[in-house]
């Protein structure tokens, strides 16, 4: 499925958050959404999988607008993968990527065959199958990623959105985790603040300032030394990577 924001715009209380944002995403590829902190990306994340309400505009999943479903709906087709998730509960792995098909299940409905195959192939497709029955506090950093997108894969979902998903990672962990994204074969939005790690995994970017969309299109096309010091402020040499092909991003000391 395609995701499509058209024209759409939230206010928190008297202050404008997404200012008119229109964008796609073409089923199967991966968008990378960037820009400072305070620029919306957050909230736009939240706004297609309803979880807060647009101003104004159309969100549309696949052909349907998203103010026409309901919040189950909505689950069973989005997963989101959030910033941080913590527990203090002794939860193991299974336990947490289980929570994926509370959407798929009425408030009595016994667990079923379908159930567990869905957990079973979440956990496969992020390598963590052998990790099921250990505890959720005992992993670390990356792992705990891994076992946050198991969890939206359980829902089954045709697209996945991910809010800064290797916020606090080591170097490792990111490569392991936007890789991993990479090959799902979904429609995916990913909030970013790595510009690089952006270009190598991203088919497309848009840049948002202010909750306004300020460029989009390829990487190669969006990434340039006059966007990165208007919008990050910073001097940048862009060259084409000898490795991968995409664009690399040098930043400059003043």
């Amino acid at each position: 499925m395609s995701i499509a924001v058209d024209q759409v715009s939230f206010s928190a209380g008297n202050t404008l958050i997404i200012d008119g944002i229109s964008l796609d995403v073409s089923p199967g590829k991966v968008l990378g959404l960037l820009g400072p902190n305070g620029s919306g990306k957050s909230s736009l994340l939240r706004l297609i999988c309803r979880l807060r309400k647009a101003s104004s505009g159309i969100i549309r999943l696949g052909d349907q607008d998203v103010a026409a479903l309901s919040r189950a709906e909505i689950a069973r087709r989005v997963g989101f993968v959030e910033q941080q998730s913590t527990t203090e509960t002794q939860l193991t792995v299974a336990d947490v990527v289980r929570l994926g098909r509370t959407p798929h299940r009425g408030l009595l409905s016994p667990w079923s065959s379908e159930d567990d195959a869905a957990v079973a192939l979440a956990l496969t497709r992020v390598d963590m199958q052998k990790r099921a029955s250990q505890l959720w506090q005992t992993l670390s950093g990356g792992e705990r990623q891994r076992v946050h997108i198991a969890r939206a894969l359980a829902q089954s979902p045709s697209e996945l959105l991910l809010d800064e998903p290797t916020n606090h990672l080591d170097i490792q962990h990111q490569l392991e985790i936007l890789s991993l994204v990479a090959k799902l074969d979904m429609t995916c939005i990913i909030a970013l603040h790595d510009l690089n790690l952006a270009a190598m995994f991203c088919d497309s970017l848009v840049v948002l300032q202010a909750g306004r969309v300020v460029a989009a299109g390829a990487p190669e096309e969006v990434l340039t030394e006059d966007l990165i010091a208007a919008v990050f402020g910073v001097r940048a040499h862009i060259a084409k990577s000898d490795i991968h092909g995409r664009c690399n991003i040098q930043y400059l000391m003043a």
